[in-house]
């Protein structure tokens, strides 16, 4: 088990990471239109994943709006924007905004994908959410980038995750 910060606050963080150079873990994750989205719908195309806690918090929101505007710069590429949120209130976040240019994709069905992922928050007020990471994956179904951020307050690393795709 690791961890990350909450505030400055410790808050455990269960499952294993993944890392560059390793074969990306399968997933299911739900739609938008409450349909399976699974790793192996993205064979053939990069993809990447901006996984962070809650839709309804500033930082996350801004991580889908840069993620969004970057993503257009990108070929063969899809952004997928993951939380536990339901799916109705990313995808009604995304409609207000004007974003087009990302997926949203929710674990509310699949809380295994946390694990999965080394995202899971296992203590502390956002218990049962997800860390806030980006994980980048070739067309090959390999890591290229990965990205767990030390502190959930803080936004990740956008042009590194941009260039790994690039």
């Amino acid at each position: 088990m690791s961890a990350v910060t909450f505030q400055g606050n410790p808050v455990a963080v269960s499952g294993q990471f993944p890392q560059a150079g390793q074969a990306a873990p399968d997933f299911i994750l739900t739609g938008a239109d409450l349909t399976d989205i699974r790793l192996a719908d993205f064979k053939g195309q990069k993809l990447l994943l901006n996984i962070f806690p809650s839709i309804d918090t500033g930082v996350c929101a801004t991580s889908v709006r840069k993620f969004n505007e970057k993503a257009a710069t990108l070929a063969n590429t899809k952004v997928l924007c993951v939380s536990m949120d339901l799916p109705f209130a990313a995808s009604r976040f995304c409609a207000a905004e004007g974003i087009e240019n990302v997926q949203v994709a929710s674990a509310f069905r699949h809380p295994e994908f946390l694990k999965a992922y080394g995202v899971a928050l296992s203590d502390g007020a956002l218990r049962g959410l997800s860390a806030r990471a980006v994980v980048c994956i070739d067309e090959q179904g390999q890591v290229v980038h990965a990205e767990r951020v030390a502190e959930l307050t803080e936004e990740p690393g956008y042009e590194a995750a941009i260039a790994a795709l690039s």
